[in-house]
């Protein structure tokens, strides 16, 4: 492992101090989601010279929304970022990571994020926002759609046209605009478009229309939104380093940045 830690990641993560705070957050989940930390890591080259500060501080924050990590459930992931020649890992939230948070504040009745395809969406209407559904006409990806309803009957709907969603993926994302001009598949957006933009339509959605009070369920949705696509750095603030011009995130204010430290190398074990 390649690291800039004095510790290998095994030797942090089962390190008692370590342990102990994951089992305070997962309680007895905790030694799995270790276990899939190092499952993840393992199964990425990129991920394998990672600082282990910085997947540690992914992992952690994974944690503390209790969300799994498994790529391929698309909770959570922990994503390699290449900064000035050095790699560092970044936490991502999936959409259906947005959806399960959601569904635990208990206060959404319905949500879901979608692709659109040809002639079902006519229009939009200008005063609602809300769209007018025609009938499918064709296979072609058109847009992407996030819609959600509140128990108290307050609903919403975001629809981004395909072209609207590739120039926010190039604006937001430097790795996937040095893809389109190398014509190289190296960026979460290329290698899987669909989840990243199903993520960004609901992200946008839940940032500007959903709950965001200071209940305990809500500000994990805060959190999540503030940390997603960011390095968490030593000091606990969030790193943005695949983006050049930072999506306006309503919820920022709201979320604390989570960091657990790694043992000191000379702390003794208890």
């Amino acid at each position: 492992m390649a690291g800039q830690n004095d510790y290998a990641l095994v030797e942090i993560l089962n390190s008692s101090k370590i342990r102990k705070r994951f089992e305070e957050m997962l309680g007895d989940n905790a030694s799995s989601f270790i276990n899939s930390v190092l499952t993840a890591v393992n199964s990425n080259n990129k991920l394998k010279q990672c600082s282990s500060a910085t997947i540690l501080s992914a992992a952690s924050t994974a944690a503390t929304l209790k969300l799994p990590i498994i790529p391929s459930l698309g909770y959570a992931y922990i994503v390699p970022f290449k900064v000035q020649g050095n790699y560092q890992a970044a936490f991502q939230i999936g959409w259906k990571g947005f959806v399960q948070l959601a569904m635990r504040s208990g206060q959404y009745r319905r949500i879901n994020a979608s692709r659109v395809f040809e002639g079902q969406i006519k229009d939009i209407d200008f005063i609602t926002g809300d769209p007018i559904v025609g009938e499918r006409t064709g296979d072609n990806v058109v847009g992407y759609i996030a819609y959600f309803e509140l128990l108290n009957g307050f609903s919403k709907t975001l629809y981004m046209t395909l072209e609207e969603m590739t120039a926010h993926a190039q604006k937001f994302s430097q790795s996937y605009s040095y893809d389109l001009r190398s014509g190289k598949k190296t960026s979460v957006w290329s290698q899987d478009f669909d989840s990243m933009a199903k993520k960004t339509i609901l992200k946008l959605l839940l940032s500007k229309y959903g709950i965001m009070n200071i209940d305990s369920n809500a500000l994990e949705m805060a959190k999540a939104l503030a940390a997603d696509q960011s390095v968490i750095q030593e000091d606990g603030n969030y790193q943005y380093i695949d983006n050049d011009h930072k999506e306006e995130i309503d919820a920022i204010a709201f979320a604390e940045p989570t960091q657990i430290d790694a043992p000191d190398s000379d702390e003794e074990e208890n």
